[in-house]
Order: C-alpha cells, then structure tokens, then sequence
C-alpha cells in the first residue's frame, strides 16, 4: 500500500442522504424554512423550491426560469386533487407512496403532468398487474386519457387476446359506437366471427332505440366468410335486426351466394367486401388421424403438430379403432368416415361417421354414410364432403360416390365414377374432384384421370401413361395438383388450367400409404411405407417437408411412432384448448 493511501480515506454514508431527506420533510410538516406554498383546490401545502426543482423537470423549469412562479409566494395547481397531491409530496419527501386500484390512475394523472416518470412506470405496472378481461377496457379508456402508453398497449392486448372473456364484461356494453367498431374490426382480434357477430348484436340489444342505427357499420366488421354456414344460415339470416336492415341483407345475401354456391365465377363486387383471416385468431395445424403403428395395431391416436412450437400433441382419442376409415378436415372439425371396425372378432365394415371439434376437443356422432365402405377415399369441398369407391360390406370394390351436405346434415346418392379402382390419389379443384391412378380389382396399377363435375354431377376419364400410382395422396397447392409417391419416389404436378405435367424433386425413397397435407403453402408428408433397395417393405416414422417455390425436401424430424394409413390433413380453426 503506497503512502497516498496511507494518508487518506474516501468515507460514503449511506445513510445521509436519506437521513437528509427525512429532515427536510420534517421541516416542511412543521413549515420551517419552507419557501413556497403550492395550491390545491382546498389545501396548501408549504415546501422547499429546492427539494421540488431537484427532484421534477416539472418544478425546476417553474422556479429556475424567469417564469412569475419563480417568485410567487403562492403557486396553483390546477386538475390535481389535494389527496393526490399529498400523495405525491410525501413520496418526493420520503420516496414512498402507497399504491391502490382506487387511486392509481389519479397518480398516474399527476405524475405524467409534474414528470416523475419513475411514479409514472411503476403505476403503470401495477395497474397492468391487476388488469383482467373484465376491466382492461375501462383501463384502455383511462390510460388513453391520461397518456399513458404502456398500459394502453398492455390493456390493448388483454383486449384483443383474451375476446371471449371481454365479450361477456359489463365494460364492453358501455363503449361508444367509434371504440366498438375500432375494436371489432381489428386485425389482431382473437375471435370466431360466430362470436364477433352475436357480440355486436349484444352491444346493440343493450339499447335498441339508440343504437340501432349503427347495425350497418358494425356488420361490416363480422367477416362472413370465416363464419361457419350452418351459423350463417340458421342464426345470422334469421335475426329480425339483420332482416330489418337492406344493407345487411345485401351482404348477407353476397355472402351466401359466394359461401353457398358452387360457381366460382363470382362477380368483382362481391369480392371486394372479403377480408383476410384475423392474424392471431386462425391458425393451421396438422393433424393425424387413426391408421396402424409401430406394431401394425390400428390405433385410436389423434394427434396434432403445431409448426409454431415445432411440437406434437395428442387429442382426444377416437371413439374405436377404425381400419382404413377417410379423415376430413371441414369448417374446423375433423370427421372420420367409415373403415373396418376392430371392435369384434368380425371386423364390421361401417358406415359411421365420428366429429371431432378441434375447438372442444371431443368426438361426437354425425349423421352416417348411406353405404358402409372402407379403403375409399374421401375429399372435402367448399360445404360439402365426397365419400368415393372403396370396399363394401361384401368385400365387393365399389364404383358409387356419395355427398354430405355440411348444411342440412345428409347424404345423397352422386353419379358413379366409371371405372371401380382402389387407392387413388384424389383432391378437388376448381368444382373439379380429380382421380388419378389407383389400382383394379386385379391389383394392377391403372393409368387414368377420372373426373367428377361436382355441379354437373357428371363423370369424364382421360387416358393418360404419366400416371401410374397407387396409395398416393395429392394435394392442391394454387392451379397445380401434386401427387406424391405411391410405390414410387416420383413426385408429379398436374396443372389443372393447361392439363399438363411437371415432375419435381424426387422423394428419398419410394414411398405408399402415407399422409400428406399443405401447411402454410409446404407439403408435409407423414408417415407411411417404404420399399427399400431390396424390395422389403419397412414402416415409416419420416416427416419430410416439400417446398414448392424452391424444389426442395428437408426432413421436419420425426412422428411420435411409425405410422402409414392414417388420415392426414390440415385445418384452421382458434386453437382455445392447444395453447
């Protein structure tokens, strides 16, 4: 240790400076040495220039410029409460303040105008600590009106991420016509439109007489084309304030004709009023259904992959094990039709027909298939779901087509498809529902396209020596049909408006009773069976990824277990039970 050191000594007490400011807060409670005497609406309060300008940027330009309050005995505040302000002089003081719901927003009104910006953020965390669905609205309102924009944007979020909650609050019921048509017809709104739409009909019905006459506006904000039909169709056409209304009814009626029409030729005007899905409140999933794993036991697993978490989960299992049954994704529920039962020794091939609402995450019965088949396949269209061919209950291959109305809840007997083959890669198109390749009764690969005009009811086939797959999907991404392996590594893309063929990247190995589904303009493929180079069939637990725009594959890791006919598919829903 030098001699410098030696000889001296730096001493920090660090007690002092709050001892300090203890003292100077008893002379101010007892009015010694004070220099100022700032006015409330009924009280005065006698303080120290110094302490104040030392600690706001408020007070130091007030008493450190050539302002007349620099020289006043006297200074008026106006807009602050004399209990705020006591409040707040004891915290500049003492550095302590209690913080209640009560008087948070009054505080946080005073210290905005004085500039304690510390006050100022620690109010507004604690008021976003006690923020809930049921007041966030009243917290939007407040801290809008004070300038408070972190428990704006805090409250803004609650607002929009937790919808169904605020749709039920007492606050919701009390906002102007402008602050619920700004929050209805946000982006970010976490909500079914079902939900949007009975919420403003809330908001109305809460007083008819005046509020009435905002329906047209607010009706904008519902967007009818995320609405499911039957609610569309049962509820919303039906409601006498919407029949009371020549502009709802026009969109109404715009809406039905797109929703429940099958031309796609829709006029300009019409498309005009669609929008884009909320960003937060749909999301896609991938989800797998049924077939057989790991040991080839068909199984009742249900299970979805989130893209975003790169996670898989498992729902609710199906009601029994159903041997090559058709999954269909369809207005956000899952259905699964027919297959062969494995419930008995006799293995009953069914006609059943098992719900499962991703929202609730339970089965349900729906109304079953005219004919009972298995190893069919089956295609879901705008309200519509197709069950085609397969096997019947007589082991006997079938050539019949059948069609579920999502909006009357029955089936109907369509036209045959000319030629019986099983395992065809199917998908649907532009009022189109195209059959390429499968196999005949004699089990030989069959080169053809048949076509079904889903309007027209009519069949057409084309001979075609491109194709030659058998328990292939397909899947439809913009104009292009790309169907996927099938005893084969060949991926091929049928244009749908020049009727011709493209190959693309090959798959690593030859690949068959897989899944294979469109997330987010990709194609996942799940599963299935592979031929190896020594022509031994090895079950698959793959999960590769095909990005069209590059011609591409990567792998996404692998499924939970090894699994080939099972039901692929993707649907977009509001995942309430999956977060």
């Amino acid at each position: 240790m030098d001699g410098d050191s030696c000889n001296s000594l730096l001493f920090h007490d660090k007690d002092f400076s709050c001892d300090l400011l203890k003292e100077l807060n008893r002379l101010r409670e007892t009015g010694l040495l004070t220099d100022v005497i700032i006015c409330t609406d009924d009280c005065e309060f006698p303080c120290h220039r110094n302490v104040l300008a030392s600690s706001s940027p408020y007070f130091k330009a007030m008493f450190c410029n050539n302002f007349r309050e620099s020289i006043q005995e006297r200074v008026t505040l106006m807009g602050i409460s004399s209990d705020t302000f006591h409040r707040i002089i004891t915290y500049v003081y003492t550095g302590d303040i209690l913080i209640t719901v009560d008087n948070a927003f009054h505080l946080i009104q005073a210290a905005s105008l004085l500039q304690y910006d510390t006050l100022l953020g620690t109010c507004s965390k604690f008021l976003q600590n006690q923020m809930t669905p049921q007041n966030c609205l009243s917290m939007i309102c407040l801290s809008e009106f004070f300038i408070c924009k972190s428990l704006t944007e805090k409250a803004r979020q609650m607002a929009l991420q937790c919808f169904k909650e605020v749709s039920l609050s007492e606050d919701l019921k009390e906002l102007s016509a402008l602050e619920l048509l700004d929050y209805l017809g946000d982006d970010d709104l976490y909500g079914e439109e079902e939900q949007v739409y009975e919420t403003l009909m809330a908001w109305i019905r809460h007083d008819v007489q005046e509020r009435k006459c905002y329906l047209q506006e607010l009706f904008t904000k519902v967007r009818l084309e995320y609405v499911h039909p039957m609610f569309l169709f049962q509820f919303i056409a039906n409601d006498p304030l919407i029949q009371s209304s020549l502009s709802c009814r026009t969109m109404l009626e715009s809406a039905c004709r797109v929703i429940f029409s099958l031309n796609q030729n829709i006029s300009p005007d019409i498309k005009s009023m669609w929008h884009v899905p909320r960003r937060f409140s749909h999301q896609e999933f991938l989800i797998n259904v049924g077939g057989r794993k790991d040991s080839q036991q068909t199984t009742r697993d249900v299970l979805l992959y989130n893209e975003k978490s790169n996670q898989w989960l498992r729902l609710a299992k199906l009601p029994l094990r159903l041997y090559k049954a058709t999954a269909v994704g369809l207005h956000g529920s899952v259905y699964v039709l027919g297959g062969l039962s494995m419930a008995n020794k006799d293995k009953t091939v069914t006609s059943s027909v098992y719900i499962l609402s991703l929202k609730l995450n339970q089965w349900r019965k729906g109304e079953p298939m005219l004919v009972p088949r298995f190893s069919h396949r089956s295609v879901g269209y705008i309200n519509y779901i197709f069950s085609i061919g397969g096997i019947g209950e007589k082991r006997e291959i079938l050539n019949s087509v059948e069609r579920f109305d999502s909006i009357y809840n029955t089936w109907e007997t369509m036209a045959s498809m000319p030629v019986a083959v099983l395992h065809p890669a199917v998908a649907a198109k532009d009022q189109r529902i195209y059959l390429f390749g499968g196999e005949d009764v004699m089990q030989n690969p069959v080169r053809l396209i048949q076509v079904y005009h889903i309007a027209r009811n009519t069949w057409f086939r084309m001979e075609t020596r491109v194709v030659k797959n058998v328990c292939a999907p397909a899947v439809v991404i913009g104009d292009r049909i790309i169907i996927i392996g099938g005893y084969t590594r060949r991926i091929i893309a049928y244009d749908t408006t020049k009727n011709t063929f493209v190959k693309c990247a090959d798959m690593k190995d030859r690949r068959m009773h897989h899944g294979a589904t469109v997330l987010q303009n990709k194609i996942y493929v799940t599963g299935g069976r592979s031929l190896t180079v020594n022509n031994a069939i090895e079950d698959s637990d793959s999960f590769d990824c095909y990005d069209p725009e590059t011609d591409t594959w990567t792998s996404k890791g692998k499924l939970p277990s090894k699994l080939f006919d099972h039901g692929c598919l993707t649907l977009q829903c509001i995942p309430t039970n999956l977060q």
